[in-house]
């Protein structure tokens, strides 16, 4: 099936596509603040630049989009028809990409989480999870880098 869309205005379309503040990232950050955990954002001198950090809690964050990050089992992790091995090549960089991320962030001492974007729909269930990721029971990764 060929594309509906010009190469030129898919590639604009694209660009369009946010990075930061996107609205299951500020769902996520509504949440942690409501609960009263205070974090920073984009932290540019850890790996992967994390989404949110915890750092008294030394929690590194990542709100995922189910389509650009494969979320295994999630309806919104389809492959487009057409260009279908430049896609899935795309897709395979970013899942090898985090995994490696999230291998330097415990590296250094930093507990690694991932939230994905259809887990920030239900707000109950998205408060639930922050609070079991962000509780003091948490098993940190490196007890000794805590």
């Amino acid at each position: 099936m060929a594309d509906r869309l010009t190469p030129e205005h898919r590639s604009w379309l694209m660009s369009r596509v946010g990075q930061k503040d996107t609205a299951p990232e500020i769902r996520v950050r509504k949440a942690a603040h409501a609960l009263g955990f205070r974090f920073r954002l984009h932290r540019k001198d850890l790996p992967g630049t994390p989404d949110v950090i915890f750092p008294k809690k030394r929690v590194a964050l990542f709100v995922h989009g189910c389509y650009w990050h494969r979320h295994p089992g999630c309806r919104k992790a389809s492959v487009p028809k057409s260009r279908e091995e430049y896609w899935n090549a795309k897709f395979a960089a970013n899942v090898e990409r985090d995994a490696r991320v999230q291998v330097e962030l415990e590296a250094r001492g930093w507990a690694v989480d991932v939230i994905w974007e259809c887990q920030t729909k239900n707000a109950d269930e998205l408060k639930s999870r922050l609070q079991a990721i962000l509780s003091n029971d948490h098993p940190p990764i490196h007890p000794n880098k805590r």
